[in-house]
């Protein structure tokens, strides 16, 4: 099997976890949703999916190419990718609280926000650099294609993420007025995001591959 079902029962629940988490990305959907209504939001958050999956693509194909030109590159990454997830969750623990207020956007036809959204997420730098840290943290090359294990894993990641944004579009009234007023809400998703980063970094840290 190209990848275990040990692997996805810990690799499904840590990215739709993750996926919970607000940015810039949910926060792009709000605001169409809230300006344009629950269309524009939901052809947001698949712009915002296409450009995900372009990231997924790209990553994918140069880390197939840097495997096969160098086997321990895969290794390197991990142990790379380990310490970003523990330095992302670091910094969300040391987070004075995240503006969960709804992106600024201008009233949009759905292929508008469709579009702008592809270019929110391609613009977005952090993105690719999540991308590179922790996907590759679940392939294992003995297992085949590092791109077709790479590429499968991308699209689980953006389909949960395009799921919560359809729902968060969907639902943009509501769910900006409770954003916008409660900084709870904000911190408690930042200590929930940094307990997910560093217990991921902390098994993957000690599992034996």
């Amino acid at each position: 099997m190209l990848i275990p079902l040990e692997t996805l029962a810990i690799f499904i629940p840590t990215a739709l976890a993750l996926n919970m988490t607000p940015g810039n990305d949910m926060l792009f959907c709000l605001g169409q949703g809230i300006k344009s209504g629950p269309r524009a939001g939901n052809a947001a958050s698949l712009g915002i999916a296409t450009g995900a999956m372009i990231h997924t693509l790209l990553a994918g194909l140069g880390l197939a190419a840097l495997v096969a030109a160098h086997p321990v590159a895969l290794e390197v990454l991990r142990w790379l990718g380990i310490a970003y997830l523990v330095w992302l969750a670091i910094g969300a623990f040391r987070s004075q609280g995240q503006d969960l207020t709804p992106v600024e956007t201008k009233r949009s036809s759905a292929f508008s926000a469709w579009r702008d959204g592809i270019v929110v997420n391609l613009l977005n730098p952090k993105i690719i650099v999540f991308v590179l840290a922790f996907i590759p943290q679940f392939v294992d090359a003995s297992r085949g294609s590092i791109l077709v294990q790479f590429l499968i894993f991308g699209l689980i990641l953006n389909v949960g993420g395009t799921i919560i944004n359809c729902l968060v579009g969907s639902f943009a009234g509501k769910l900006g007025q409770l954003f916008a007023r409660s900084a709870r809400i904000a911190r408690g998703f930042q200590i929930f995001t940094g307990c997910v980063f560093l217990g991921l970094a902390a098994k993957l840290a000690f599992d034996k591959r």
